[in-house]
């Protein structure tokens, strides 16, 4: 039985969901704000649905303290839904947002594609080793000459598409598809920033450029 944890100030949202999901058999925790969801953390969901909008601590704060705690998806819940926004849900830990009002037929899907990723992340794997880079598959981590990067959940899932695909060039919205599970055109915004701040941290403890750009068609991970 999977467990969600929903956090949301409207007390009649969360009521609506909350049947919903136990309806399908989910285990459902609930919050009406940052201290609460934080609070809530001890019971390890498998699946955050996060607010944006919130009283005290907007739903951007919170998922960046969640991340620092764990590595669940995180769908944002959000009345907006400009460039902007997804941008900072993505740049902040989220892996995922449905704009309200939504279809619970288009959140079921979306939550349940997350779950099964999930799962798939933690079947057995093996580690990629190039140069001084390891990659664990398994563990979702990758190092630099012994030394850990502190990776966010998107900027790990760039690293282990591309690097599983060695060589092959992969446009902005291809990756973003892949890494982010939308079905919907991919924002370039995104990955350009998110690989400009995976480079970084490669460049931390190496000079070997890992993921090269190919001028007017994507990226590829270096043989």
């Amino acid at each position: 039985m999977a467990k969600l944890l929903i956090v949301d100030d409207d007390r009649a949202l969360v009521t609506m969901l909350q049947t919903h999901f136990e309806i399908k058999q989910f285990e459902i925790l609930t919050a009406e704000n940052g201290e609460e969801a934080l609070e809530k953390l001890k019971y390890q969901p498998d699946l955050i649905l996060l607010d944006i909008n919130m009283p005290r601590m907007d739903g951007l704060s919170l998922c960046r303290l969640i991340r620092d705690k764990m590595s669940c998806p995180i769908l944002f819940l959000t009345a907006k839904a400009d460039e902007d926004d997804r941008v900072g849900g993505l740049l902040s830990g989220g892996d995922d947002y449905i704009t309200k009002p939504f279809s619970l037929k288009e959140l079921d899907a979306r939550i349940t594609a997350h779950l099964k990723r999930e799962q798939r992340h933690s079947l057995p794997s093996s580690c990629r080793f190039q140069d001084e880079l390891i990659i664990d598959y398994t563990a979702k981590t990758a190092q630099i000459a012994g030394r850990f990067l502190e990776l966010t959940k998107a900027e790990y899932g760039i690293i282990e598409f591309l690097s599983l695909n060695p060589g092959i060039v992969f446009d902005r919205e291809r990756i973003y598809e892949r890494v982010c599970g939308y079905d919907a055109d991919g924002d370039s915004r995104v990955i350009t920033e998110l690989i400009r701040r995976i480079r970084n941290k490669f460049r931390a403890f190496t000079k070997t450029e890992y993921i090269e750009t190919v001028w007017g068609m994507g990226y590829r991970w270096a043989k």
